[in-house]
């Protein structure tokens, strides 16, 4: 196991599938602002920009960036919490954007989501039972009684009981809230969850208990996990793959040992440069990013990357770099790889 801030979480394990549970494919999402007092024009927010990716069942794929690179907005994508604006998205062979009523509200049983903040996630005025109840009663209408040990046993399965049953959000530690949203999006028997930042507004040791659950319960259910992160540390350990993303852009793809080994984008070699190592004996060469991330409202010509990269060159400036297969299993978008 490699050097890691987290030195309990388990290691990861293979994709269980050769084909996709879920195929992205030039996905793009742009949300219109209002003009300015000056302009009057409407501006727009590149949030994703030509984004293509797969997700094997049994998979955990890491997706990872600074703020704002578009992780989120890619997630509620895949799950149309939010509609893109085009491309195509497809779920176990099905058109997702193409199913509408009926049809998506059944499929949706097949997807849940966990988001980043497990207080603001869960509705004040509901006890724990009805959080974990409600996704139940809207899709199974179970019975009463039946439904009191259904909820009883997911509790169980997150390491909650029956003391809980009764509590209020506010009434809960935020690791206990997250466990809660947890057995919520296990209700319905999912085969994906996107998990959002799950862990990112909890403390360190708590932190490794949720993952440690996550990856418990992948195994059990045979789950799919699209794992959003800026967390490397956590990435490295429970994903299979990993996708980096900048400024709405894909600019490397690969499995996770072959990524954190060997980095070749040279924002992913930055990232990679500030993971904390636990060991004092060792030395890592920090690559320091000069400037700040462009706007994605007005985001640069050629490669979007160019205005921090250490590397740049005259192409970078004007060229887009192609995504393009340079070892197996593994893609880089730039020009100087």
């Amino acid at each position: 196991m490699r050097d890691t801030p987290y030195p309990n979480l388990p290691e990861k394990r293979g994709a269980g599938g050769d084909v996709p549970l879920v195929q992205v494919q030039s996905l793009v999402k742009h949300f219109k602002l209002p003009g300015g007092w000056l302009s009057g024009e409407p501006r727009i927010v590149h949030a994703i920009d030509d984004v293509s990716l797969e997700v094997y069942p049994g998979q955990v794929l890491g997706v990872v960036g600074e703020s704002g690179c578009g992780k989120t907005t890619l997630g509620r994508c895949v799950l149309r919490l939010v509609e893109p604006t085009s491309g195509q998205i497809t779920f176990d062979g099905q058109d997702l954007l193409a199913l509408k009523g009926d049809a998506m509200r059944r499929l949706r049983q097949e997807m849940q989501i966990v988001f980043q903040s497990p207080l603001s996630s869960l509705s004040p005025r509901f006890k724990v039972f009805d959080v974990v109840a409600e996704p139940l009663m809207t899709h199974r209408r179970q019975p009463r009684e039946e439904l009191k040990s259904h909820v009883l046993a997911l509790l169980e399965q997150v390491g909650l009981g029956r003391q809980h049953l009764d509590r209020y959000p506010h009434e809960l530690s935020g690791g206990q809230c997250q466990r809660v949203a947890v057995a919520r999006a296990l209700a319905l028997s999912p085969r994906l969850l996107v998990l959002d930042e799950p862990t990112s507004a909890l403390d360190v040791s708590v932190q490794a208990q949720i993952i440690n659950l996550l990856d418990e319960l992948q195994a059990q259910h045979k789950l799919t996990y699209l794992f959003i992160s800026h967390d490397l540390g956590v990435v490295q350990h429970i994903s299979d793959r990993i996708c980096v993303m900048y400024l709405g852009k894909l600019v490397e793809t690969g499995p996770v040992e072959a990524v954190f080994d060997s980095p070749l984008h040279p924002y992913t070699q930055a990232l990679i440069s500030a993971i904390s190592v636990p060991d004092p004996s060792i030395h890592r060469r920090r690559i320091v990013l000069q400037g700040t991330v462009p706007s994605p409202v007005d985001p640069p010509p050629g490669c979007r990357f160019h205005t921090r990269c250490p590397l740049a060159e005259a192409r970078c400036r004007v060229e887009v770099p192609e995504l393009r297969p340079v070892a197996e299993g593994r893609t880089v978008a730039c020009h100087l790889v």
